[in-house]
């Protein structure tokens, strides 16, 4: 594997690197940290750190960052893309004034996430205006739940009154006629239209971001845009004008514009203003802003500025988020699973290691799109195998979202030096 993967990495140099690390506890509860190297040809699993009896502070994980840095070679690296909690904060500064040529990015989807929460956690005065007190959410699962609502609307009305409902769980009865109450009054769907509207904005970029894609470029606009939208779907719902003021969109515009102004980096500006709108002004080069995309762009006219344009390559090929790590937990969950729980940390490393690099060489051959072993990996990695001991609720994957991870490494967002 080692071998097949050199030609991978001997592009790194001239494409640039993005490494992406996130935290997690396996099955046996010993916490991991893993890193990926991500670039437009897609993410390669590096390495999984066992932290058990580790002090999970920030000299901590910069040792970690250090090292993987050291193995990718410091001329690649673009960035370190992680979460936003305090830890990955300070050791992420502590690698910028370690590495002057390296960012720290903080992971866009978890930062609107954590929009999302806040927005969701929020108190209003208007009395029109409401939302819901909900659990923390993981990856808009709420928003998720909410669609997934509105969907099944006619058949959750069917449900409630039918004469079964009744009979329910009858240690539940107040529990079962709230519910009913709630189904059957246009009130709340009228109010849960009403939330979709305005977090549609905010559930669509995060779903853009959060991809291996490069997006990096792309996440100013995106913030802007979606502010605006935001306000459009609260003001339409409220009948205000554009010159009245709403307290409600206040506090939502007050919770994005923190959230951005924590997260923006200056690598995010420079990706932005490298996003071809242009100062080439001949009618070619114009015309395919609105056509091909950006890296393509400057392949094809940065000729003409020859100091941006190896920069403008590198900086245009980088994710934003650190959403590859995520869909890589139901990849340990396949290999490390109910099944399979004794395996030991290295093991299990080597066979995530094979497994997740097979699938982004095999990607890249003609044979993936056709023959018995097309498209091999699709939902594979969702699912263990099913025989008459384990029942599906045994090892599915019950999350609206996203695979559900048990992720204690980095979970505290107030202490910034110990986890």
């Amino acid at each position: 594997m080692e071998r097949m993967l050199e030609p991978t990495k001997n592009s790194w140099s001239g494409k640039g690197v993005s490494i992406v690390s996130d935290g997690w506890s396996d099955p046996q509860r010993r916490p991991l940290l893993n890193f990926m190297a991500v670039t437009e040809s897609g993410p390669m699993f590096l390495k999984a750190v066992d932290c058990s009896d580790e002090i999970k502070d920030k000299d901590y994980v910069v040792k970690q960052i250090r090292d993987v840095i050291r193995e990718v070679g410091l001329s690649n690296v673009v960035q370190i893309v992680t979460d936003n909690v305090p830890v990955c904060k300070a050791a992420g500064l502590l690698i910028e004034a370690e590495f002057p040529s390296v960012f720290w990015t903080p992971c866009i989807v978890h930062t609107l996430n954590l929009a999302l929460k806040d927005i969701c956690a929020a108190k209003n005065t208007e009395k029109n205006n409401f939302l819901l007190n909900v659990a923390p959410t993981r990856f808009a699962s709420t928003i998720v739940m909410l669609k997934r609502f509105r969907l099944l609307k006619q058949g959750l009305k069917e449900m409630v009154i039918s004469e079964k409902w009744s009979s329910y769980k009858e240690d539940n009865i107040g529990r079962a006629e709230v519910v009913t109450e709630k189904i059957l009054s246009e009130n709340w769907w009228q109010k849960i239209d009403y939330i979709l509207a305005f977090t549609n904005p905010i559930y669509d970029v995060l779903r853009s971001t959060d991809s291996d894609a490069p997006t990096l470029h792309l996440v100013h606009e995106m913030w802007d845009s979606m502010i605006k939208k935001v306000k459009s779907a609260i003001y339409l719902y409220e009948k205000k004008d554009e010159q009245e003021s709403s307290s409600f969109y206040d506090v939502v515009h007050s919770i994005l514009v923190q959230r951005w102004t924590k997260s923006s980096t200056p690598l995010h500006c420079l990706a932005h203003s490298l996003n071809p709108r242009g100062v080439f002004d001949d009618y070619d080069s114009l015309n395919d802003r609105g056509i091909v995309d950006a890296k393509s762009w400057w392949l094809i006219h940065g000729s003409k500025a020859k100091f941006l344009q190896p920069i403008a390559l590198r900086l245009l090929g980088q994710p934003s988020s650190s959403s590859c790590y995520e869909r890589n937990w139901s990849t340990y969950s396949f290999i490390h699973s109910l099944k399979r729980n004794k395996l030991k940390p290295k093991r299990t490393e080597n066979l995530v290691f094979v497994h997740t690099n097979l699938r982004l060489l095999s990607r890249k051959t003609s044979q993936y799109n056709k023959g018995e072993t097309m498209m091999w990996d699709i939902a594979g990695d969702a699912f263990s195998p099913i025989d008459e001991e384990n029942g599906v609720l045994e090892v599915a994957h019950l999350s609206l979202d996203e695979p559900e991870l048990e992720r204690v490494t980095f979970s505290n967002d107030e202490d910034i030096n110990h986890i």
